[in-house]
């Protein structure tokens, strides 16, 4: 029998390369998701008739409950989260509540229905915050800067706690920034192509962005996805950063999203201090040396190629 994978945050970017790769490895998928952002849906309209679509909500235990006891997964992916960091500014309860304790819910519900399922969690290298070592690894001491990296690193503990002390198969990916066509355009990668491809169109003048000299570790998404299944296929679990220990500021996007479209950025970024953030965390650069060798995994993509498959992407939107 094909093996049932539940994913939450299924409509996000990476719920939807994720379903790919599972559909080709003959799963049968079932997703969960809140209300998504109407480009998540365009992202995600192709492969609606091949999965099992539901409307959950990890803020409602019992719901967790049913949406479980309905699929008795093989494997479970959670996704879900408010993701959108300076959202966590605003709304830290609201982000505790769905990226913490969400967590705590869907950890408790496969402790007492089905132990024997195999859970990963989106940890993220928010987890760091501002580390005194570059790169950081699985040994790095967590610093979280942000409301958003603090429920994170809730539901990181947690998921090593239940792994630890009661035998669970739950590990987390410790996600570098990773990017792709499919990420949403308040994100700044996905903010400079779409912008990039409007405004060789002439559809769009002018790109506002807070700091430009920022510096994140940015690799593909699709790349990522399968570093996850990967995870899930092992002996024994384990938690794993992914990354691909380069760095790259937010300059060099501009640079290759521009020139892609035969334009200077120069000519069209204006800068807004109120869109400069409010703890800047640079220096997270991973090292995924112990994912290259316990799981084989090596990105695909550079970042340059990957920036301008997206300025491309969104050159063709337009068309």
């Amino acid at each position: 029998m094909a093996k049932k994978a539940l994913i939450t945050g299924i409509y996000g970017q990476d719920g939807s390369y994720l379903t790919e790769l599972l559909l080709e490895k003959g799963y049968e998928v079932w997703g969960v998701d809140r209300d998504a952002p109407e480009d998540f849906h365009e992202n995600f309209e192709h492969l609606k008739p091949k999965v099992h679509l539901l409307q959950g909500d990890l803020m409602d235990q019992m719901g967790v409950l049913k949406m479980f006891e309905m699929v008795m997964p093989d494997e479970i992916y959670n996704f879900a989260a408010c993701s959108f960091i300076p959202f966590s500014w605003d709304e830290p309860v609201v982000t505790g509540e769905v990226n913490a304790l969400g967590v705590a819910r869907l950890l408790e519900v496969i402790r007492r229905v089905k132990p024997d399922v195999r859970f990963y969690q989106a940890s993220s290298s928010e987890l760091f915050g501002k580390p005194e070592t570059k790169p950081q690894n699985e040994e790095t001491p967590f610093r979280p800067g942000t409301p958003y990296g603090t429920a994170k690193l809730y539901a990181h503990w947690l998921t090593a706690n239940f792994r630890d002390r009661l035998g669970l198969f739950s590990c987390s990916g410790i996600l570098y920034n990773h990017e792709s066509p499919r990420r949403g355009k308040q994100f700044v990668t996905r903010k400079i192509t779409s912008a990039a491809a409007a405004i060789k169109k002439g559809l769009q003048n002018e790109l506002v962005l807070g700091d430009i000299d920022a510096k994140r570790d940015w690799g593909f998404a699709g790349d990522y996805v399968r570093a996850m299944w990967m995870m899930l296929q092992q002996d024994k679990p384990s938690d794993y950063v992914i990354a691909t220990g380069i760095e790259h500021s937010v300059k060099d996007i501009l640079d290759i999203a521009f020139s892609y479209v035969n334009l200077d950025w120069h000519d069209y970024v204006k800068i807004d201090q109120s869109l400069m953030r409010r703890v800047e965390l640079n220096r997270l650069v991973g090292d995924s040396s112990k994912a290259r060798k316990e799981l084989g995994w090596e990105p695909s993509l550079t970042f340059e190629e990957m920036i301008r498959l997206m300025t491309e992407t969104d050159l063709t939107a337009l068309k």
